[in-house]
């Protein structure tokens, strides 16, 4: 059988090419256990937000692929959707884009004894990035963020 994160990355490569023609991005992939099933789920985005009718595209032309290729032993059902209001964000790319909006930042490290910081993305430099919240405006490492998602906010 072949490793998870293996089939990720598989999934991953073949997923590429049908979202350049679409110019949608992939925002995450998870392969895991869902009841007596696998879950293979695909997240994309797009400027502008993704359509039902770019998820039903993706999982069309990525279900025809994984068909061909084969390579999943275990029994699995394929799902492609948008990330949702409180997306993860993963990395330098996705706090540059989301500037300004409030987040929730988990760290590997305590800053002034937390943890956990529901903050607005200030400003993004080389290796941190500058957040606005309760404890004012100050940077955290992004080495030390563990987890950050977006808030939905009315």
């Amino acid at each position: 059988m072949i490793p998870d994160q293996e089939i990720a990355q598989r999934v991953t490569r073949l997923v590429e090419p049908i979202l350049e023609e679409g110019s949608l991005e992939l925002v995450d992939l998870e392969f895991k256990p869902s009841g007596r099933r696998w879950s293979l789920k695909v997240f994309i985005d797009k400027e502008g937000g993704v359509t039902i009718a770019d998820c039903e595209h993706v999982s069309r032309e990525l279900g025809r692929i994984l068909d061909v290729e084969d390579f999943i032993e275990p029994s699995y059902v394929l799902e492609v959707s948008s990330p949702g209001l409180t997306r993860a964000l993963r990395g330098k790319k996705d706090f540059e884009r989301f500037k300004g909006r409030e987040c929730r930042i988990i760290t590997s490290i305590a800053i002034d004894g937390k943890n956990e910081f529901k903050v607005v993305i200030a400003k993004i430099g080389d290796d941190t990035i500058e957040i606005r919240g309760e404890l004012g405006t100050f940077g955290i490492p992004l080495a030390a963020i563990k987890k950050s998602n977006l808030e939905f906010t009315m």
